[in-house]
């Protein structure tokens, strides 16, 4: 094959792991692209496309999150991943590990190790790359690397919830919570909700957000369908898709245009974590964007209406 044929079948590859090490769709496909210009430019044909190619996105991507930690220590609110509808890397015998280490909770926790740590991890754990590649990619020796890994592997395991919920469990529940929220029925919101479930948005200072979260069944189910109730009456749309291998849904204007992301995270039967990503600059890949603050403006227009 070609180079331009081996780079677009390792494509997908090549994002997937970009963005478990960075959490940012835009800087992963960023960093693919480097990738690809580095590729081209090699004199030399690599015995390996697949390591070659692996190793060059792995080590900018620890470039790029060094930086980007920098910012992250800066944001204001609470910092969540680039919200990813659909994950481009199929591996049946891996999947499990994929669609584990995509969620907001997993690369919420991969944010606690070192760069290195970080990489070595997506790597070795959720790509299944031997240390002898792994040593390769991130400039470190084999002995090096497991002892990253072992780190990294016992963190990630102390963060972890004890009980995860069964995949079909957690969607029958997801289509309960998104019916009740669409019509509006606290009662039967708050049924799917944990007692101390949490909704918490990240707008990073450029969107509407709740400064602190919400806190508790009780008021999540208030809040939610309130908010709900009016934004579908303005025109808006709640669809419901999978958000980093989890229920969630995008939330669309009268146009269709894009207003922010849900993404639940389901544990021991309940939802225990409503994560809302507000930012625009972090929704662009998903489509045309709404206006947030017109959003928010007509909401509160319609509820002052005399019905």
């Amino acid at each position: 094959m070609s180079r331009v044929e081996d780079f677009e079948e390792l494509r997908p590859l090549l994002f997937a792991i970009s963005y478990r090490i960075l959490g940012s769709v835009s800087e992963a496909e960023d960093a693919v692209q480097e990738t690809w210009l580095r590729y081209e430019s090699t004199p030399t044909e690599p015995a390996s496309p697949r390591a070659f190619l692996s190793a060059v996105v792995s080590r900018l991507s620890i470039d790029v999150l060094r930086s980007a930690r920098v910012r992250r220590e800066a944001y204001v609110g609470p910092w969540f991943p680039e919200p990813l509808v659909s994950d481009p890397y199929e591996d049946p015998q891996r999947s499990a590990e994929l669609a584990d280490s995509v969620s907001m909770a997993a690369l919420l926790l991969l944010e606690r190790l070192s760069p290195l740590e970080r990489a070595v991890f997506v790597l070795r754990e959720v790509f299944g790359f031997g240390f002898a590649e792994v040593a390769a990619a991130v400039g470190r020796s084999e002995e090096a690397c497991r002892q990253l890994a072992v780190r990294a592997r016992r963190h990630m395991e102390a963060g972890k919830p004890r009980f995860e919920a069964d995949r079909a469990e957690r969607d029958e529940l997801a289509d309960r919570f998104f019916a009740a929220l669409r019509e509006g029925d606290v009662e039967a919101l708050r049924d799917t909700l944990a007692a101390d479930v949490a909704m918490v948005g990240d707008g990073g200072g450029k969107a509407p957000q709740w400064a602190r979260g919400v806190i508790g069944a009780e008021n999540v189910a208030r809040v939610a369908t309130s908010m709900i109730t009016t934004f579908v009456g303005i025109g808006g749309t709640v669809e419901p898709c999978e958000t980093n291998g989890q229920p969630g849904a995008i939330l669309r204007d009268r146009d269709g245009r894009v207003l922010n992301t849900w993404s639940l995270e389901v544990l021991d039967g309940q939802v225990q974590t409503i994560r809302t990503v507000l930012n625009p600059e972090k929704l662009g890949h998903l489509g045309p964007l709404a206006d947030p603050w017109a959003v928010v403006r007509e909401a509160n227009q319609s509820r002052r209406r005399p019905t």
